[in-house]
């Protein structure tokens, strides 16, 4: 219904931006609120209008491919927009469609809201459905797979010594390129990362 919103922000609390808009305030739910400053002007907000029946809220998004990610899970049984706007929060959109991918529940259920149930329906649902959000997303054929193979046990064993997932993909894409025993991934990985 709105494309979007496109005015100076106005006001910047924790949940929500006020964008004025030719003299009317548009209270605009956005993932990162702190991302705007007051007094911005010529700020561009891609907007999903969402209407029940008990309200109209108005999402706001830095570009339509977030909007995209949002109106994709608002999709999921179990995913409301509050719950939606979350995992758009968080930013890392490979990272999010990797662990769908990988059904990885793990990293699906740190988001507030989404328990195994969910994060279940949400592989079910989304799996092979986002990949035109990423184009350049390359499969991480399974980064925490039990037992997959050495280079996965070294990238499990990365995680227990208490590694982010971000710092172990960043390793791994060139640990890939070897032939190791998983004593000798471990090794390798921690000679990268302590670089």
């Amino acid at each position: 219904m709105i494309e979007f919103v496109k005015g100076s922000v106005a006001y910047v609390c924790a949940e929500y931006i006020t964008l004025d808009v030719s003299g009317v305030g548009y209270k605009v739910h956005v993932p990162n609120p702190f991302f705007y400053r007051e007094q911005d002007e010529h700020v561009i907000v891609f907007t999903h209008h969402y209407v029940r029946e008990d309200q109209q809220t108005l999402y706001g998004f830095r570009s339509r491919r977030e909007r995209e990610l949002f109106n994709k899970l608002l999709g999921v049984n179990g995913i409301g927009p509050k719950g939606a706007l979350a995992i758009v929060a968080s930013g890392d959109m490979d990272a999010l469609i990797d662990a769908i991918e990988t059904e990885n529940e793990k990293y699906l259920t740190k988001f507030p809201g989404v328990g195994k149930k969910t994060a279940k329906q949400m592989a079910l649902d989304l799996k092979g459905k986002l990949s035109e959000l990423a184009p350049d997303y390359v499969p991480q054929t399974g980064l925490f797979a039990q037992g997959a193979s050495e280079l996965d046990e070294a990238c499990e064993a990365l995680v227990a010594l208490g590694y982010s997932e971000r710092e172990i993909t960043r390793v791994r894409k060139e640990l890939s390129a070897e032939i190791l025993t998983t004593d000798a991934y471990i090794k390798r990985a921690l000679q990268l990362l302590l670089k």
